[in-house]
Formats: structure tokens, C-alpha cells, sequence
């Protein structure tokens, strides 16, 4: 299954397009390469995706067309999950 296809139906991004958006601009991994939105997904793969204030590492667990929502959370394993500190945050932390 294609990577933007995963990441929309597995929830981890609400829309297709927004999932090729964040592809595009290289935030997104497969075991440790940049992945293309055309990618394939497998079961195993390691897949790191940067947000703008964390970074989630999940392994896929299954790959399913479509799903439920509660479907959607069998899909994948949070392996790792970092929040990203702001200067803000660091000035208080102080």
C-alpha cells in the first residue's frame, strides 16, 4: 500500500492530501530512508514521521484498504514518541 494511503487510513494523518504534503517537504521515514508519499508499505516497516512539536516512530502491524477507527489503531505500534521543546519551553524550564 501506498505511504500517504497508510497514513490516511491508519489515522496517523487525517488527509491523503496533507499526508503527500508532509512526503513532499521530508519529514516522513521508512526504516531510516526518506520516503516518497508512493512508497510501499509492509508489514514490519518502521515509519518516523516529524510533526512540528514531536516526532512518533510507529512499526506497521498490519495493512488493511480501509478501516474503522478503532480498526485504524490495530494498524501500527507507537514505538517511540519525543516531544520537541520550544525556546519558549526551554526559558521556563530554567
Amino acid at each position: 500500500m501506498r505511504l500517504d494511503k497508510f497514513l490516511k487510513v491508519s489515522r496517523l494523518i487525517k488527509r491523503r492530501t496533507l499526508a503527500k504534503e508532509v512526503c513532499d517537504q521530508g519529514r516522513i521515514e521508512i526504516n531510516d530512508r526518506p520516503a516518497k508519499a508512493s512508497a510501499e508499505v509492509k508489514v514490519n516497516d518502521r515509519i518516523t514521521i516529524r510533526f512540528a512539536k514531536k516526532t512518533l516512530t510507529v512499526k506497521v502491524l498490519t495493512v488493511k484498504d480501509s478501516a474503522k477507527k478503532t480498526d485504524a489503531l490495530e494498524m501500527f505500534e507507537i514505538i517511540k514518541e519525543d516531544y520537541i521543546a520550544t525556546p519558549e519551553q526551554d526559558f521556563w524550564n530554567n
